[in-house]
């Protein structure tokens, strides 16, 4: 990876892809040039022109441009935002069939130009899209990663922090497994401050209680369906979270994200891209941490497991 330089490749300028180059704007001095690759190369322009035009407001001084796959040798970071929407009547395969077809027209022209970074998947489903990106560019397992249940933790440390009327950054909890329907909340890892929830949960004296938990990862689950239901997409809080895992990376930071990484063994699974808590740094996923898991808890996990396996094992890849 470049270490001069901190270069981002985003590929697809949907609102998703946008979402995510203006918080990276915004937040500053996380990258330094920003490259937006589109199949709509006018629309790319248009948007590096109007980024372009708020740098005066914003904390960054970054090169944007609109470009192409050439651009990608040295960067550090390539972010994938593009795919196709569901059509209607189209089965969950079918879409994922020309989602791979898209990704192979996008990665093939990526390695061939000679990138050697890191690739940031952000596209739905996401954990099978990312191991699609993994089996495509043949890059190392670390350096293909997908933002996972990343967003849906950030969604559930908000309800929780909401619940106990704490800051949610004083809630230590997670989402694992697949991004989609069958993710779940393992309740006995949740942590406010030092101390576990499920002791709380157990204390008469206060007015909490198991059942709310189960209604809150219920809301964490739906939340997107939710958005959709109201504005048609969802695109704010996963770009925010596409900038958290950039500037992990690029900041070397070794922080715990639950991205969708390669299990390699961990939690009794192999070659399945799936959302854990992993430390993120410059190279990409440096560790995969396994927690502790209830018998319950890893039955819900394999489960969902499964789900994904099935799906990329359908692929004709």
């Amino acid at each position: 990876m470049n270490n001069d330089r901190r270069k981002v490749v985003l590929i697809g300028t949907g609102m998703v892809g946008m979402s995510f180059a203006y918080a990276l704007v915004n937040q500053g001095g996380i990258c330094n040039e920003l490259v937006l690759i589109d199949v709509n190369h006018e629309r790319a322009m248009g948007e590096a022109m109007d980024l372009n035009h708020g740098l005066a407001f914003a904390k960054s001084n970054m090169k944007i441009y609109a470009g192409d796959y050439h651009d990608c040798k040295d960067a550090d970071i390539i972010v994938i935002a593009a795919g196709v929407a569901q059509k209607e009547g189209e089965t969950r395969l079918d879409l994922l069939q020309r989602n791979t077809e898209v990704f192979r027209s996008i990665i093939t022209p990526v390695v061939k130009s000679g990138f050697d970074g890191i690739f940031l998947v952000a596209t739905n489903p996401v954990d099978i899209m990312t191991r699609v990106t993994y089996e495509l560019s043949r890059f190392g397992a670390s350096r293909v990663i997908g933002t996972g249940t990343s967003l849906d933790t950030a969604r559930l440390r908000y309800l929780l922090g909401d619940y106990f009327t704490v800051d949610p950054k004083n809630i230590h909890a997670y989402v694992i497994g697949e991004h989609g329907d069958s993710e779940f909340v393992p309740l006995s890892q949740v942590m406010l401050a030092t101390k576990q929830v499920s002791e709380i949960l157990e204390d008469s004296r206060n007015p909490y209680c198991k059942d709310d938990m189960k209604k809150i990862e219920e809301q964490v689950r739906t939340a997107a369906y939710k958005i959709i239901e109201a504005k048609r997409a969802t695109y704010y809080g996963i770009g925010m979270a596409i900038t958290r895992i950039v500037k992990a990376i690029l900041g070397d930071e070794n922080s715990v994200v639950t991205v969708s990484a390669k299990l390699c063994g961990e939690y009794g699974s192999r070659n399945v891209f799936i959302g854990v808590p992993c430390i993120i740094g410059r190279n990409g996923v440096k560790e995969v941490l396994e927690l502790s898991l209830t018998d319950e808890e890893m039955d819900k996990f394999r489960s969902s497991a499964s789900i994904l396996d099935e799906s990329f094992e359908g692929l004709k890849m």
